[in-house]
Protein backbone atom coordinates (compact mmCIF):
# COMPACT_ATOMS: atom_id res chain seq x y z
CA UNK A 1 0.00 0.00 0.00
CA UNK A 2 1.25 3.40 -0.71
CA UNK A 3 1.88 5.78 1.99
CA UNK A 4 -0.12 9.46 1.23
CA UNK A 5 2.89 11.48 2.86
CA UNK A 6 5.31 10.05 0.03
CA UNK A 7 6.32 12.77 -1.94
CA UNK A 8 8.50 12.45 -5.24
CA UNK A 9 11.91 12.84 -5.48
CA UNK A 10 13.77 14.37 -7.88
CA UNK A 11 17.62 14.38 -8.84
CA UNK A 12 20.13 15.28 -11.88
CA UNK A 13 23.64 15.02 -12.91
CA UNK A 14 26.43 17.63 -11.50
CA UNK A 15 25.83 20.18 -14.06
CA UNK A 16 22.15 20.09 -14.58
CA UNK A 17 21.86 18.74 -17.91
CA UNK A 18 20.44 15.32 -16.78
CA UNK A 19 17.13 15.24 -14.35
CA UNK A 20 14.81 12.87 -13.88
CA UNK A 21 12.20 12.18 -11.16
CA UNK A 22 11.06 8.73 -9.40
CA UNK A 23 7.27 8.79 -8.99
CA UNK A 24 7.08 5.85 -6.56
CA UNK A 25 7.94 4.34 -3.01
CA UNK A 26 11.87 3.35 -3.10
CA UNK A 27 12.49 -0.32 -2.40
CA UNK A 28 15.77 0.15 -0.76
CA UNK A 29 18.88 2.10 0.20
CA UNK A 30 22.22 -0.11 -0.40
CA UNK A 31 25.46 1.28 0.80
CA UNK A 32 28.13 -1.16 -1.07
CA UNK A 33 31.48 -1.36 -0.63
CA UNK A 34 32.61 -2.78 -3.23
CA UNK A 35 35.72 -1.73 -5.53
CA UNK A 36 33.78 -0.76 -8.72
CA UNK A 37 31.48 1.48 -6.06
CA UNK A 38 34.92 2.73 -4.64
CA UNK A 39 35.96 3.78 -8.13
CA UNK A 40 33.13 5.17 -9.50
CA UNK A 41 32.07 7.24 -6.47
CA UNK A 42 35.40 8.27 -5.60
CA UNK A 43 35.00 7.60 -2.32
CA UNK A 44 34.78 4.77 0.26
CA UNK A 45 31.52 3.20 -0.98
CA UNK A 46 28.37 4.10 -3.29
CA UNK A 47 24.52 4.46 -1.93
CA UNK A 48 22.00 3.39 -4.49
CA UNK A 49 18.48 3.72 -4.04
CA UNK A 50 16.20 0.49 -5.35
CA UNK A 51 13.25 1.88 -7.47
CA UNK A 52 11.22 0.29 -9.55
CA UNK A 53 12.40 0.72 -13.31
CA UNK A 54 8.66 2.05 -13.90
CA UNK A 55 9.09 4.85 -11.33
CA UNK A 56 11.78 6.63 -13.17
CA UNK A 57 11.29 9.02 -15.61
CA UNK A 58 13.95 11.14 -17.23
CA UNK A 59 12.83 14.76 -17.30
CA UNK A 60 15.50 16.89 -19.25
CA UNK A 61 18.73 15.94 -21.21
CA UNK A 62 19.40 12.51 -22.51
CA UNK A 63 21.37 10.48 -20.75
CA UNK A 64 24.11 7.86 -22.11
CA UNK A 65 24.72 4.22 -20.98
CA UNK A 66 27.83 1.54 -21.06
CA UNK A 67 28.08 -1.99 -19.90
CA UNK A 68 30.10 -3.54 -17.34
CA UNK A 69 30.61 -6.88 -15.94
CA UNK A 70 29.56 -7.11 -12.16
CA UNK A 71 31.13 -9.80 -9.83
CA UNK A 72 27.96 -11.40 -9.60
CA UNK A 73 28.59 -12.20 -13.94
CA UNK A 74 25.33 -10.18 -14.95
CA UNK A 75 26.21 -7.11 -17.22
CA UNK A 76 25.52 -3.74 -15.56
CA UNK A 77 24.05 -0.86 -17.67
CA UNK A 78 25.78 2.27 -15.87
CA UNK A 79 23.68 5.43 -17.02
CA UNK A 80 24.89 9.00 -16.93
CA UNK A 81 25.06 12.08 -17.99
CA UNK A 82 27.18 12.82 -21.16
CA UNK A 83 28.18 16.14 -20.41
CA UNK A 84 29.70 16.37 -16.94
CA UNK A 85 29.61 12.43 -16.67
CA UNK A 86 28.12 11.84 -13.63
CA UNK A 87 26.63 8.71 -12.93
CA UNK A 88 22.90 8.53 -12.12
CA UNK A 89 21.41 4.81 -11.96
CA UNK A 90 22.48 1.20 -12.91
CA UNK A 91 20.32 -1.38 -14.17
CA UNK A 92 21.45 -5.25 -14.61
CA UNK A 93 21.12 -6.21 -17.99
CA UNK A 94 18.58 -8.37 -18.29
CA UNK A 95 16.51 -6.32 -16.14
CA UNK A 96 15.24 -7.45 -12.94
CA UNK A 97 12.25 -4.88 -12.76
CA UNK A 98 14.13 -2.32 -10.95
CA UNK A 99 17.30 0.24 -11.15
CA UNK A 100 19.31 1.60 -8.51
CA UNK A 101 19.52 5.72 -8.69
CA UNK A 102 23.09 6.88 -7.19
CA UNK A 103 21.59 8.76 -3.94
CA UNK A 104 24.11 11.18 -4.35
CA UNK A 105 22.49 12.95 -7.41
CA UNK A 106 19.05 13.43 -5.35
CA UNK A 107 18.09 16.60 -4.43
CA UNK A 108 17.19 16.02 -0.87
CA UNK A 109 19.51 14.09 1.33
CA UNK A 110 18.35 10.46 1.76
CA UNK A 111 18.32 8.77 5.29
CA UNK A 112 20.74 6.37 5.79
CA UNK A 113 19.89 5.42 9.39
CA UNK A 114 17.89 2.05 7.19
CA UNK A 115 20.20 1.50 4.38
CA UNK A 116 22.02 -2.24 4.13
CA UNK A 117 25.52 -2.57 3.57
CA UNK A 118 26.99 -4.60 1.14
CA UNK A 119 30.08 -6.28 0.35
CA UNK A 120 31.35 -5.08 3.64
CA UNK A 121 34.30 -7.78 2.97
CA UNK A 122 35.73 -5.29 1.01
CA UNK A 123 35.42 -1.81 3.27
CA UNK A 124 38.16 0.21 3.21
CA UNK A 125 40.26 -0.11 6.56
CA UNK A 126 38.73 2.46 9.81
CA UNK A 127 35.26 2.49 8.15
CA UNK A 128 32.34 1.88 10.60
CA UNK A 129 29.72 0.07 9.85
CA UNK A 130 26.25 0.33 12.51
CA UNK A 131 26.45 -2.41 14.58
CA UNK A 132 22.46 -2.44 13.73
CA UNK A 133 22.38 -2.31 10.30
CA UNK A 134 21.71 -5.35 7.46
CA UNK A 135 25.13 -6.28 6.21
CA UNK A 136 26.27 -8.92 4.15
CA UNK A 137 29.83 -9.63 2.81
CA UNK A 138 28.89 -10.08 -0.37
CA UNK A 139 25.54 -9.88 -2.63
CA UNK A 140 22.69 -10.00 -0.67
CA UNK A 141 20.34 -12.66 -1.18
CA UNK A 142 17.46 -12.37 -3.75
Amino acid sequence: MSDPAFTPRTGGCQCGTVRYAITGEPLQLYVCHCKECQRQSGSAFGMSLQIRSGDLTVTAGEPRVWERGADSGNRLACWFCPTCGSRLWHENNPSRGWKTVKAGSLDAAIDMAGAVHIWTSRALPGVVIPPEAQSYPEEPPE
